[in-house]
């Protein structure tokens, strides 16, 4: 079986999981204490830039997948990228475009670690709202959130904290691996492209990017004064985390219609997200980063 092109689906599902297991390790390597003391300083901001990632963008998706009268599988799609927070490349994107330097791997570590409760949370919802039709078992979601997840994020932690020469040395030569295998992921959903976007059709690419730009408004807002917290929880929440949403897709048994509306949401976010990121770009940072 394929995912909606060419991409055999058993390779996209080890890829996926390969990247998002890579990635969030390289992560944890890196974290250092900094970040946490900072969450507990800013724990208000910190809670508001959780809700709009984990609450807010979900609903909205919700709202809007159902406003756009979408297939049910085109729905159900849309809405596992909502829900499947944490993606690597956001943080990157973050502080690239002007992110605060703390506060956006703070953020990003407690995605991750939430997402474990979150997701499963939603996907009870989704199964009532759509009457059994989402068809995944939430604990066994959570199962799958926390071994691809969180399980590398604490070992990349563990490691930081224990042998913290030896994670500088780690984190250095697993980031081209972790970054290798993004790019890999990044090709086989190009090679897939031009069907996806064709099967997908003008209603689904727009409900994607409505999707998108509420999530960059409702972060923006949320994000603080400050506009390096505003970038970066704008940022974290319109960027969803494909590793994870196909992972789950293709481990469920998902049907080709699902994961090829996760590869159209890959395509049209990052496009959609590019105007908010050269906005930021070329605005000045009053606040000085901690």
């Amino acid at each position: 079986m394929t995912l909606g092109g060419t991409v055999p689906e058993a390779l996209m599902t080890v890829v996926a999981a390969a990247t998002v297991f890579s990635v969030m390790f390289v992560i944890g390597l890196g974290i250092v204490p900094r970040e946490f003391r900072w969450v507990w300083q800013h724990s208000g901001l910190v809670a508001k830039g959780l809700f709009s990632v984990l609450i807010a963008v979900p609903a909205l998706a919700l709202v809007v997948a159902r406003a756009f009268d979408l297939a049910r599988p085109v729905e159900i799609g849309i809405l596992l990228m909502a829900i499947s927070p944490g993606a690597p490349v956001a943080l990157r994107r973050a502080i690239g475009a002007g992110g605060h330097h703390s506060f956006a791997p703070a953020l990003q570590i407690l995605v991750a670690v939430l997402a474990v409760v979150s997701m499963p949370v939603w996907i009870a919802l989704l199964n009532e709202v759509y009457a059994g039709h989402a068809t995944i078992d939430p604990a066994q979601l959570a199962r799958q959130v926390f071994t691809a997840q969180l399980l590398p994020l604490g070992l990349g932690i563990l490691i930081r904290y224990r042998r913290p020469t030896a994670a500088a040395w780690l984190e250095s030569k697993l980031a081209r691996i972790a970054t290798g295998l993004l790019l890999l992921l990044a090709v086989l959903a190009i090679i897939d492209i031009g069907q996806v976007v064709v099967n997908a059709g003008p209603r689904i690419v727009l409900a994607i990017a409505t999707v998108t730009a509420l999530a960059l408004a409702v972060g923006h807002l949320l994000g603080g004064p400050d506009p390096a917290t505003r970038t970066a929880v704008a940022i974290s929440s319109a960027i969803r985390n494909p590793g994870l949403a196909l992972l789950v897709a293709t481990l469920n048994a998902a049907p080709p219609e699902i994961t090829a509306t996760v590869l159209a949401y890959l395509i049209v976010s990052a496009v959609a997200v590019i105007p908010y990121v050269a906005w930021r770009r070329r605005r000045p940072d009053p606040v000085e980063r901690e």
